[in-house]
């Protein structure tokens, strides 16, 4: 054995981050058969765990963790837990750490995403981010007590919280500063409805508003209203969690994603990003996608493990050997997906609607049930989905393969979606 091929097998890959995506990539190296040392590094001091949970069974205390079910041991995954990066040196390969440095062969930034605080309110008792395990470990009691309570920010985590505190049964008001709900996510047409979900659930809504202050036990807006707030959720968005990487020679974007390239590359050698943390380029939507939802976490991590395998044979390939068949640079191109549960409906997303020049509504928001579509130059390139699984399914299936739909047949909600592709 060359030392080359010594080297490629032995290379240590350190996973920044413990999260599903770190944990799905240090998962996903055994797998395609990287043999070399694989460690996962998390700045929490818990076993690493799935985020979905904490916004719905964790937060009322139908579970008591979310847990990934992992053999780490079994795989030879090292852990270590409770340990903030603090920076990156990668002219030396080594990563700033309390505990002092620590070398890679090649480093995968799987950091995610951190929430947005509101401005004035850090430190404000009874003020709560939901985020992490511990976050909503904190908010069960508060949910137990019944407390009144503020929720800031309409989207989809205050949504989720927003059905979780009434289904505990608290008094919920959600204060966004948008007009409607999901402003940043979905255009008007499309979430203007949803804003009738709150009232339903028993929860005020109140649009157009923006916080002024936050005190103990009150929340008071801009216009002069106070409204008493046992606790405030705070749930305004996140940012890639990549403050970490400044000076590192990483590229960002003015979104504070990392700019990884087609293959979740970085433009440092040896250095790859995947989840919540990096943005990609599609070639299938024309643009740059920054996606925070669990299946980006989740499908991600092959496309790097893959690379990750391919790039270290491809380096200790003799110079002037022929590639190996079948290892050519894996792509990273997905159709978008998450879902959401709340106010009793379960909500699916596929694609990307932006630049879409058709929309479609299958049945009437006002129903149970029923699915968005959009099109451009008539292929399917986004559909949304309220308690219509198989329109999810199906739709999304047509994305993937670029298909065309008939319009009037893709608007008649009796008809498979299915059907109504050409």
């Amino acid at each position: 054995m060359s030392d080359q091929q010594t080297e490629q097998q032995t290379a240590g890959v350190v996973v920044v981050g413990a999260g599903m995506a770190g944990v799905q990539t240090a998962v996903a190296l055994r797998e395609l058969g990287h043999t070399g040392p694989v460690t996962v590094i998390g700045a929490e001091p818990h076993q690493p765990y799935d985020r979905p949970p904490l916004s719905k069974a964790v937060l009322l205390g139908t579970a008591e963790g979310s847990a990934f079910e992992v053999d780490f041991e079994g795989l030879g995954i090292e852990l270590r837990l409770g340990l903030a990066v603090t920076g990156l040196r990668p002219a030396v390969r080594e990563l700033d750490t309390a505990a002092g440095p620590v070398p890679y062969d090649v480093l995968v930034v799987a950091t995610g995403a951190e929430p947005v605080a509101l401005p004035g309110a850090e430190g404000v008792p009874g003020v709560h981010l939901l985020r992490t395990l511990d976050d909503a470990e904190r908010l069960r009691p508060v949910l137990a007590r019944q407390h009144d309570i503020v929720v800031v920010g309409a989207g989809w985590i205050g949504a989720e919280f927003a059905t979780a505190a009434r289904a505990a049964g608290c008094a919920v008001t959600v204060v966004e500063a948008a007009g409607r709900p999901l402003a940043g996510a979905l255009p008007a047409e499309v979430t203007t409805p949803m804003a009738d979900w709150y009232a339903e659930a028993g929860a005020e809504l109140i649009t157009d508003a923006r916080v002024a202050s936050v005190e103990p036990g009150a929340v008071v807006l801009s216009c002069g209203r106070r409204i008493a707030a046992g606790a405030v959720v705070v749930g305004i968005g996140a940012r890639p969690a990549t403050g970490w990487l400044a000076g590192s020679g990483v590229g960002t974007g003015p979104d504070g994603s990392v700019t990884a390239d087609e293959g979740l590359r970085t433009d440092l050698p040896g250095v790859y990003a995947v989840g919540d943390c990096a943005s990609f380029p599609s070639t299938r939507y024309g643009r740059r996608l920054l996606v925070h939802h669990w299946d980006n976490a989740l499908q991600g991590p092959r496309t790097v493990a893959a690379n990750v395998i391919g790039d270290l044979a491809a380096a200790a390939r003799p110079e002037g050997a022929p590639s190996v068949p079948g290892t050519a640079p894996a792509v990273y191109d997905p159709v978008p997906y998450f879902w959401s549960e709340q106010f009793g409906r379960f909500v699916q997303y596929a694609g990307d609607h932006h630049g879409a020049d058709t929309l479609l509504w299958r049945g009437d928001p006002a129903d149970a049930a029923w699915s968005v579509l959009w099109l451009r130059d008539g292929a399917l390139v986004a559909v949304l989905a309220v308690g219509r699984p198989r329109d999810l399914s199906q739709g999304r299936r047509i994305i993937q393969s670029g298909g065309r739909l008939d319009p009037a047949a893709a608007a008649d909600p009796a008809t498979p979606l299915k059907a109504a592709a050409r």
